[in-house]
């Protein structure tokens, strides 16, 4: 799985992020996984909801638009009863719950990839 990491606009904050692009990535997701460390998320490109059926965790869920803007977030979503969505977005990031607060996180920040690993 490719990773790359993200700057987030306006913040001295940079996130790791795992791009789930296949159909069998973006299908698994966070399933059966464990928590991901601090400032680590899957960007799951394209999507525009998610369930939380198998999993192990509660996350936060970062909605994005094309651009990277940050169009909603959704806090603790729990295992297997959560469910989340935004229409107008084009990707999600999926991270361990109380990430979103703690990396500063807010709706109309854009995420910008700093460079690829």
């Amino acid at each position: 799985m490719q990773t790359k990491t993200f700057q987030v606009e306006g913040a001295d904050t940079t996130l790791t992020v795992h791009l789930a692009t296949t159909f069998w990535q973006r299908f698994c997701g966070l399933m059966l996984r464990h928590p991901l460390p601090p400032a680590t998320a899957l960007l799951i490109a394209p999507c525009n909801s998610i369930h939380m059926c198998f999993m192990r965790f509660t996350i936060d869920a970062v909605y994005l638009d094309e651009q990277g803007k940050i169009l909603k977030i959704t806090r603790h979503l729990r295992p297997w009863i959560g469910l989340s969505a935004c229409w107008q977005a084009n990707s999600v990031l999926e991270m361990t719950a109380g990430q979103a607060d703690a990396l500063g996180l807010k709706v109309g920040q854009a995420l910008q990839t700093s460079y690829e690993q």
